[in-house]
């Protein structure tokens, strides 16, 4: 699975448009009678206070690390698992910019010459980024990390509907779950404007912190853009996105799991399950040592470490210091 699938998945899933109708589950526990008892705020209310506190929780989010592990599974026209591929990587913020720097496939660690074409790849999609924060800031154009523009709350209501308000709670949390269905019949603006009318699902809102804690959706219609040579996604594709609260002050992404049929630029192509499991969370100041890990996951579901320390650059500290004795953890 491509660092773009993840990025796509992600990007829908922070619009608060990325939600499926949900599969048969166990019945989530009502909220508490004390919660229960308060009035739902607005739907438009509740829409930009998670719009605002996004911004806020990604600036968190570039003191953490965490391990990535992604599995994909390739099927057969008939249903049948035709092979299964793993990508280990590391998720961390350089210069600013969110990347996951891949560490192994399969299990095994890249060699040498993979790992520094991993690190040019790194280079480049970083450079990239900030490229495209400038131009988009050049037009007053908000963007993520990553320089993809943001669909404003206000646009997303226009493009479809939200219903069904309802509390519930979602790990001990209360937890405000609204129904999206967009609108065939609203005209779009961007191709990113269609996928996200395009969807119907769920989400779960944090009712404390206000932000998107899970999402699930499904996109009702084959969907392209530049014909399908940027990106074709089938009728039917599926996901669904969980995040989790780290240290009681950030929330970071947990897992995505999806289904279905999709290509980005000819080359990537999704034709079966995939699922983005995160783990091992780290805070760090960017002139701070960490462990340096292979990251392959070993038989208890963790990381395997081993004891290589490696220097995160900050452009505003000097690289000049010597490294301290010992990695911090």
């Amino acid at each position: 699975m491509d660092q773009r699938w993840l990025n796509l998945a992600l990007c829908l899933a922070s619009t608060l448009a990325s939600a499926q109708q949900p599969s048969p589950q166990p019945t989530t526990p009502a909220a508490a009678p004390a919660a229960a008892a308060q009035p739902l705020p607005p739907v438009r209310e509740l829409l930009l206070d998670v719009e605002r506190n996004e911004k806020a929780a990604e600036a968190a989010r570039k003191d953490y690390t965490y391990h990535v592990h992604i599995e994909e599974q390739d099927l057969a026209g008939n249903g049948n698992l035709k092979k299964t591929t793993t990508t280990d990587a590391e998720s961390l913020t350089v210069d600013g910019v969110r990347i996951d720097r891949i560490v192994a496939h399969n299990g095994k660690p890249l060699t040498a010459e993979e790992a520094q074409r991993e690190s040019d790849r790194i280079d480049k999609e970083v450079a990239k980024a900030k490229k495209h924060r400038a131009e988009h800031a050049s037009k007053g154009q908000e963007t993520d990390s990553r320089g993809d523009v943001i669909l404003p709350a206000s646009r997303i209501l226009e493009l479809g509907t939200f219903s069904n308000p309802h509390r519930v709670v979602l790990d001990g949390r209360p937890t405000i779950v609204v129904d999206y269905a967009g609108d065939p019949h609203v005209k779009t603006h961007n191709p990113f404007e269609g996928i996200v009318r395009d969807l119907v699902g769920t989400v779960w809102i944090d009712e404390q912190d206000r932000v998107l804690v899970r999402g699930e959706g499904h996109f009702l219609n084959d969907f392209k853009i530049g014909a399908g040579l940027v990106l074709n996604i089938h009728k039917g594709l599926t996901f669904d996105f969980r995040a989790t609260r780290i240290n009681g002050e950030v929330w970071i992404p947990d897992s995505i799991n999806g289904q279905g049929s999709a290509r980005i630029l000819l080359l990537d192509h999704v034709n079966g399950r995939f699922s983005f499991a995160a783990s091992d969370y780290r805070k760090f100041h960017t002139s701070t040592t960490i462990i340096q890990s292979n990251r392959v996951i070993g038989p208890d579901g963790q990381p395997i470490p081993d004891q290589l320390p490696t220097k995160i650059p900050d452009p505003a500290v000097p690289t000049t210091d010597p490294p301290p004795s010992s990695p911090h953890p």
